[in-house]
């Protein structure tokens, strides 16, 4: 049976400062982290196991109750990259297709079970998670077919349609064995499997998407999550608000605590910080506060 493989060994170097204290798969959408919602995706899909690499901020990761799912934690000493992670995982994955998903990637709209069928019935040894886009734009260019026929500027085919490649795939056994120990995915892996005549499959997805890497995306993220549970706001069980604060737009993690008097506004308050009200269009955590700036979406 395929199994997941989250990667969440990354620095997450655009949510600083707030990932000097917090991984960036830890951070919370709603009323879990970001890692949380990808295990619970994996396990509706059928998937039973799942690895979990770390290595920035390593001992942060616990992966008990997270999902039903039987979750390994893959530890790295040194950062290996997307596909050195993969490779050092090896001995953890078996020797079945594998579901690749980025730990900072949310995608409460996706049937990972009709990916992996998906790439099942592609006979491709690599199936890529893609939004359509029209020709000539996009991270990726694809084929009659849907084949990858354009990445990083290079082109390995006629190019019929475009598309953004989302940070989730699956990948065969075969095309594993071809890791290199530290590397990149796409880099090390990808363009010289095209190089060499390869095919990489597409799977096309127009639902909701979220890449978490900035704060402005972390709110959006939330937002939506709100949006999608008709809620104005959410408050862990775990939290303390003061009873002259107005929560509104506004996610407050496990072991918060609120003071002051006023509104907060688009707020996300990571698990155990301390924010005073009035605030508006912030993220907060134990250490740091980053306003949010640009436009987000509307609840």
């Amino acid at each position: 049976m395929p199994i997941a493989m989250v990667l969440c060994a990354g620095f997450g170097t655009r949510l600083r400062p707030l990932t000097d204290e917090l991984p960036k798969p830890l951070m919370p959408i709603g009323d879990r982290s970001a890692l949380a919602h990808v295990l619970r995706s994996v396990a509706r899909a059928g998937l039973r196991r799942a690895v979990v690499n770390a290595h920035y901020l390593a001992s942060a990761f616990s992966l008990d109750g997270l999902a039903p799912i039987d979750a390994t934690l893959s530890y790295e000493r040194d950062v290996l990259g997307t596909a050195g992670g993969l490779a050092h995982a090896a001995p953890l994955l078996g020797d079945d297709d594998v579901l690749v998903w980025n730990g900072d990637i949310h995608a409460p709209d996706l049937d990972a079970a009709s990916l992996l069928a998906a790439h099942a019935a592609s006979n491709a040894p690599w199936t890529w998670l893609v939004a359509p886009r029209a020709k000539g734009e996009g991270t990726v260019g694809l084929d009659e077919a849907g084949r990858v026929v354009r990445l990083r500027g290079r082109h390995f085919g006629e190019e019929a349609s475009g598309g953004d490649f989302l940070g989730i795939s699956v990948i065969s056994p075969e095309l594993r064995r071809e890791l290199p120990k530290q590397g990149c995915l796409v880099g090390d892996l990808a363009l010289p499997h095209l190089e060499k005549g390869g095919t990489i499959a597409t799977f096309a997805f127009a639902g909701a998407f979220h890449d978490i890497g900035s704060p402005t995306a972390l709110l959006e993220a939330n937002l939506d999550w709100l949006k999608r549970h008709g809620r104005r706001y959410h408050r862990a069980e775990s939290t303390h608000v003061e009873g002259g604060v107005l929560l509104d737009e506004t996610v407050v993690s496990e072991g918060a605590r609120v003071a002051g008097q006023g509104r907060l506004h688009r707020v996300v308050v990571l698990p155990g910080a301390k924010v005073e009200a009035p605030l508006a269009s912030a993220i907060v955590g134990r250490g740091a506060q980053v306003e949010v700036r640009g436009p987000v979406a509307r609840v």
